[in-house]
């Protein structure tokens, strides 16, 4: 029993020939990718929300092909597509001017990926926040002579963040979950290091359970930071129970 744990302990050790380093450098770009790739998403989701409520009709036509047409496709299919049409696309472009192509670097190419599909659901998150808000505090905003940008940040910012908070923190658990999908970029994160490290050993079952237990850790202080935020932007309203 004891010859069978040091084993289990010298394959996770942090410090070659054990794996465990590997795993732990996997779960830190894991983290990159996924706040990375939650940050361009919230940038696009607002201006995707802000744009559909702008009332300008082909803007909230082509936001509305954007977040349809990207939640209906799955996101590995998503991935693969953007990545490789999107490499070809940019080296083309080059081409045109005579410049040499570019080679993606994976980490870019993920949170680009990733970004761009978090944008679309953090639109209708987003929007639906704002539509949450009584018209009353934004007429009276507009009474007080504010401009969209002060508006925004003294009127409907703090109004829509306790409404958008719980679906936002469910796409960053996402997101979280869907940076695995990288893999097929070439880029190693968690679930790479996690399969090759079982594929070096075939001791599948200790690394595909040490995975989990980081992505589980992840979990729980991502949980942790929502609801000191959540604790934060709902001060001063009455609790539920």
């Amino acid at each position: 029993m004891a010859t069978a744990q040091q084993g289990i302990l010298d394959l996770l050790s942090p410090y070659p020939p054990g794996w465990g380093g590997v795993l732990l450098a996997g779960a830190v770009s894991t983290v990159a990718i996924s706040a990375c790739a939650f940050a361009i998403g919230l940038l696009l989701g607002t201006g995707g929300a802000l744009g559909k409520l702008s009332g300008n009709r082909l803007l909230r036509l082509l936001l509305d092909l954007y977040t349809t047409l990207i939640r209906a496709v799955p996101e590995l299919i998503l991935i693969v597509g953007l990545y490789y049409a999107g490499t070809d696309g940019l080296n083309r472009l080059l081409a045109v001017f005579d410049l040499p192509p570019v080679n993606v670097n994976g980490f870019v190419a993920a949170v680009a990926v990733l970004g761009f599909v978090q944008g679309a659901y953090m639109t209708e998150v987003l929007r639906g926040a704002i539509l949450a808000i009584p018209v009353g505090q934004i007429e009276a905003a507009k009474a007080f002579g504010m401009g969209p940008v002060l508006r925004f940040r003294r009127v409907l910012l703090p109004a829509l963040l306790p409404n958008a908070l719980p679906g936002l923190a469910n796409l960053w658990m996402s997101v979280t979950k869907d940076s695995a999908l990288v893999a097929v970029v070439g880029y190693q994160e968690l679930a790479l290091a996690t399969r090759l490290a079982g594929a070096s050993t075939k001791h599948y079952f200790v690394f595909f359970l040490a995975s989990a237990l980081l992505y589980l850790a992840i979990t729980l202080v991502s949980n942790l930071v929502f609801k000191l935020i959540e604790g934060r932007v709902r001060r001063g309203q009455p609790r539920l129970a």
